[in-house]
């Protein structure tokens, strides 16, 4: 018999906001994805592949989460959560979950989607001795994202700054899903923010702890601008033959506007002789009819939590929404 594999940390408390305005709606790993929460794909994805106890950590719009996984019996897995009072950051916020989780553990970020072998991985990790071992793929953009160094063996050198790569010294893209030792995280005091990239994995390689690579095939998605998250959502909504997107839940397109390759969230109404092309429509966002919109993020004016300030209108006649350009 198989032996279970640990479980899984996936983060979900950050505030999202390089996809602004759309996370004054929902959290990151909430929202919708070809007409399913990026989460609920992930848990899925989790369970599927064996890991059916998972802590999710929650802080910004947690509703927004705990909403559609609830205890995860729907999704055929154990979830239960870490409440974070202010973000922990990406080591911080698994050392404030130790309690819920076992000595070997997955982290997996949720703002990002990967195909991984876990069991793999976890082989990997063993194999390797490590103390952490992050699943990397070919690097897509290392002009805009940062990167991960390895040694020929598979042992992380150092952690390189997006634009940085030189020549052969191209460094692999992290893929958002690794396998870590809870004894790394216990050093850290308990809610106290900390980084693990940036933080705590580069002083364990300045002394020579042990951390390796795991390199998967892709492709790698992310979520993480909200033109990355419409191209994604598109481009897996054609996967899945659902091309162009299906509207959100109680969504109402009058028979008379035109609506082309944009994204429609829950309760969306989009009135008469609307022209609306390329745009995502968060929850409950209600167009007047004429209303004219290109390349456009929209929501509600009332979204913004309190102390966040949410961009203007840029279209007079839309004071009750907040428009951003895509």
């Amino acid at each position: 018999m198989t032996p279970p594999l640990p479980p899984a940390l996936v983060l979900a408390a950050g505030l999202g906001t390089r996809l602004r305005p759309l996370t004054f709606c929902r959290a990151k790993a909430a929202v919708p994805v070809a007409g399913t929460p990026l989460i609920c794909r992930q848990l899925r994805a989790l369970a599927r592949a064996g890991i059916r106890d998972v802590v999710v950590n929650l802080h910004h719009r947690p509703e927004t989460v705990a909403g559609v996984v609830g205890d995860g019996a729907a999704l055929d897995c154990r979830v239960r959560y870490s409440w974070e009072r202010t973000v922990l950051g990406s080591a911080g916020g698994p050392r404030h979950a130790l309690s819920l989780l076992d000595d070997t553990f997955f982290i997996v970020n949720a703002d990002t989607l990967c195909t991984v072998d876990f069991g793999a991985l976890l082989d990997r990790h063993r194999a390797a001795g490590a103390l952490a071992t992050l699943a990397v793929t070919v690097h897509p953009a290392p002009h805009r994202y940062g990167g991960v160094v390895a040694d020929p063996d598979g042992r992380i050198a150092r952690f390189a700054p997006a634009g940085s790569a030189t020549g052969s010294d191209v460094p692999w893209h992290f893929a958002g899903v690794q396998i870590v030792e809870a004894s790394l995280f216990r050093t850290l005091p308990d809610g106290v923010p900390a980084a693990s990239i940036g933080g705590l994995y580069d002083t364990l390689i300045a002394g020579g702890g042990p951390m390796a690579v795991h390199v998967v095939p892709g492709p790698f998605q992310d979520i993480g601008t909200p033109a990355d998250y419409a191209a994604t959502v598109r481009a897996i909504a054609a996967a899945e033959g659902r091309s162009p997107v299906p509207p959100g839940a109680r969504s109402v397109v009058h028979p008379s506007a035109r609506v082309e390759r944009s994204i429609l969230w829950d309760d969306v109404v989009i009135g008469a002789d609307c022209v609306v092309t390329d745009c995502i429509l968060t929850d409950g966002v209600r167009l007047p009819a004429g209303t004219v919109l290109d390349r456009r993020a929209v929501v509600p004016a009332g979204a913004a939590d309190a102390g966040e300030s949410a961009p203007p209108a840029h279209e007079p006649h839309l004071g009750h929404l907040r428009v951003a350009p895509l």
